[in-house]
């Protein structure tokens, strides 16, 4: 906060200065005192003292090795993630929310009982964000369900757009029914000739 009162030119010298000084610095500090519970309000930058009791208020525990930054964005998104609790969409969301990514969720498969719930994910997923995943389905998960962990690998795939196609002509040639008289005009020992004349 910068504040730069003007004095008359008899009174910006010697003591006097000092004493504008002083004041100057004095309600520069009322104001950053004054502003400081405004700026608790924001769980990304509010002091981790205060991050505690919200996460308190959220129920929100820090696990073993949490780091500060992932904290942060559980008590930040503790409210939508309760809300999207117990739903396949909703579990998916929780997992965009916190950084994990893309997983896919299958229940109720055929052949399997009923409770079990399978979450795919792929194998760095998995590795990097195994306590955080444990403390997600303790907390968000469906009491009645048992979870199996899947592993997905992505394959990369090219797909390429080609017009093809085929084309055909069928054509079908009439030939106008003709008749043909034979006649016979010489006939010998060894030979026929015959002429034919159209009708």
């Amino acid at each position: 906060m910068d504040v730069n009162i003007s004095l008359p030119f008899w009174m910006a010298k010697g003591e006097l200065e000092k004493l504008r000084l002083a004041a100057v610095a004095w309600w520069v500090q009322v104001a950053e005192w004054a502003a400081w519970p405004m700026r608790q309000l924001d769980t990304d930058t509010c002091d981790e003292l205060v991050l505690d009791l919200v996460a308190w208020q959220r129920d929100i525990r820090r696990f073993a090795g949490e780091p500060l930054s992932l904290y942060r964005k559980r008590v930040k998104y503790a409210y939508a993630n309760a809300r999207d609790a117990g739903s396949v969409a909703g579990f998916k969301r929780i997992f965009m929310r916190l950084g994990i990514g893309y997983v896919e969720l299958e229940e109720r498969m055929p052949g399997i009982d009923w409770d079990i719930v399978d979450i795919r994910l792929t194998d760095s997923q998995l590795a990097k964000n195994q306590a955080l995943l444990s403390v997600l389905i303790q907390h968000y998960g469906r009491t009645c369900r048992r979870y199996r962990w899947k592993i997905i690998t992505p394959l990369p795939i090219g797909v390429r757009a080609v017009e093809f196609g085929n084309d055909y002509t069928m054509e079908r040639a009439a030939v106008p029914p003709c008749s043909v008289r034979v006649c016979v005009c010489e006939f010998g020992n060894d030979s026929v000739t015959m002429n034919a004349r159209e009708v």
